[in-house]
């Protein structure tokens, strides 16, 4: 065979499978509102940037006709490109071949993508659209998921790992992107379940949809499997491409700086009354968020789970950085079970990738309650404390208004390693609030008193005056200072600058054993 013959040859096996399962099941796919494997990767990559790996492998498998579909690329298409010119690697599962189930090959596939990754020092992409194992494989199918998982796992705190859920996919399939960092789903068309709705059906005989037991706002505000979700395929997408802002490409890096085009002296008057004068009323931590960060940009993580606390990404004088934050506008921003182990888990992710981070707190304590307390909200409280315990990177906290109990030792305090703690004027840092500690302190005194609620009224404002403000831990040192709020962009920025080369270690182990 002639040179050109064979060239010809190659051009027509490579476009064969770029076809994946023919032109008409990608017709069905773009009929169901869902873009193709392909069509994914570019747009989650630069544009032409993508080079792919193993284009031309085909399962080996003879049983149940399978030898009748040995379709190139088996399923799944992996590769590697950039997102805004830094290298990521990424397999795309293929619906149109076989409905994206997994086999051996379809693993192995994965499974030397991953490893690239991790060798290179580059983030992993998952974009995920799957039936399943592929049954006529039997255990093959199954242990090749097994291969995934262990690299999932291995791979955890050395390159970042998002998982895009834009299809099905359940059963043991569920557990990769559950190891994984984050966690993106489409509304009304990604599901995730170990068991459909069929099973749940005729195990425990409740009648639910696909979206109620698995859709992306079941998981993204009930289970908080979900960290962010879109309208459509090509938001989420987009949604991907922007978490790549903050994040660096490995363990061993910082995360890039960006050129800052906000003022890093800009001082917002507006922060100086955001605060309620009555310590009862909410108000939205988000505001104080936007108006310190760049431009406002904030990047909000599980935005629709345990809204009691926000998580989430920023830039500071171009400077990536996570933040956490009590919302007062929800539950007070009280710490609850789900808060505790949203925040922890960010926080561990920040710590792993070398991201700075800020905490915002307006906190009056934990949650209580039976349901709490059975529940566990002392081992999931834990996770929170140990969390930032742990950290090692840069840790700033303000405290806006409420720092009560154990909550505020909890809250990245000066005690657990934080390097900067600063306190506006509206802090209240104590055991606990005014009324309780009133009630303990002065009970025989207020029952005594003709007006008993007179009494107690005062007594609150007293201890108000003397204990609900920042000065006596300030006085101790356990506040660096206390900031007028509207000067709260450039403390922080110069709080960051001063911490860039910090170097702290934990003692050496295998491990710890946090509290899961």
């Amino acid at each position: 065979m002639a040179i050109d013959q064979r060239i010809e040859q190659l051009r027509e096996l490579k476009q064969k499978a770029r076809l994946g399962g023919g032109e008409k099941r990608i017709e069905v796919q773009h009929k169901k509102g869902k873009l193709t494997a392909r069509e994914r990767i570019e747009l989650v990559l630069d544009k032409g940037s993508f080079e792919e790996i193993d284009m031309l492998v085909r399962h080996h498998n003879r049983d149940f006709g399978l030898d009748k579909h040995r379709y190139l690329g088996d399923g799944v298409i992996t590769g590697y490109g950039t997102i805004d010119d830094r290298k990521v690697f990424v397999f795309s599962q293929d619906f149109t071949v076989l409905g994206g189930s997994l086999s051996e090959a379809h693993g192995k596939k994965i499974c030397k993508v991953m490893d690239l990754a991790v060798k290179m020092g580059a983030p992993i992409i998952g974009l995920n659209d799957s039936g399943g194992a592929r049954i006529q494989e039997g255990v093959v199918g199954l242990g090749a998921y097994a291969d995934i998982f262990l690299r999932n796992t291995l791979a955890s705190g050395v390159v970042p790992q998002l998982s895009v859920i834009l299809g099905p996919c359940a059963g043991g399939a569920v557990y990769s992107p559950a190891i994984t960092d984050f966690v993106f789903m489409v509304k009304n068309s990604s599901y995730m379940f170990v068991t459909g709705p069929n099973v749940v059906k005729t195990v425990t005989h409740e009648d639910v949809s696909f979206e109620e037991l698995g859709g992306a706002m079941t998981h993204a505000s009930k289970s908080g499997v979900a960290h962010v979700v879109a309208e459509n395929e090509v938001a989420l997408l987009d949604r991907v491409r922007e978490t790549m802002q903050f994040i660096p490409q490995n363990n061993a890096e910082d995360p890039q700086r960006k050129e800052c085009k906000d003022d890093p002296n800009r001082e917002d008057d507006s922060l100086n009354s955001i605060v309620p004068e009555n310590p009862n009323k909410p108000y939205d931590v988000k505001v104080v968020i936007k108006r310190v960060v760049d431009q406002g940009n904030f990047f909000e993580i599980h935005e629709h789970f345990a809204p009691n606390i926000v998580v989430g990404f920023a830039h500071l004088n171009g400077q990536p950085v996570g933040i956490i934050a009590n919302q007062p506008a929800f539950l007070a921003g009280v710490l609850d079970i789900d808060s505790s182990t949203k925040a922890g888990r960010f926080v561990r992710f920040c710590d792993a990738f070398n991201i700075p981070i800020i905490t915002f707190e307006d906190v009056p304590g934990f949650l209580p309650g039976t349901d709490q307390e059975w529940r566990g909200i002392i081992k999931n409280g834990a996770k929170l404390l140990y969390a930032f315990c742990e950290a090692t990177v840069p840790k700033i906290t303000v405290i806006l208004r409420k720092a009560y109990g154990g909550a505020y030792d909890v809250m990245n305090s000066k005690h657990i390693r934080a390097d900067v703690n600063l306190a506006w004027p509206s802090a209240e840092i104590a055991v606990m609030g005014p009324q309780g500690a009133v009630e303990i302190i002065f009970r025989k005194e207020i029952s005594a008193a003709d007006d008993p609620r007179k009494a107690l009224d005062e007594k609150v404002v007293e201890y108000r005056e003397r204990f609900a403000n920042p000065y006596i831990a300030a006085a101790r040192g356990y506040i660096d200072d206390v900031i007028e709020p509207s000067q709260t962009r450039p403390k922080l920025i110069r709080a960051l600058e001063m911490t860039r080369n910090k170097v702290d270690r934990n003692p050496r182990k295998k491990h710890g054993n946090i509290p899961l």
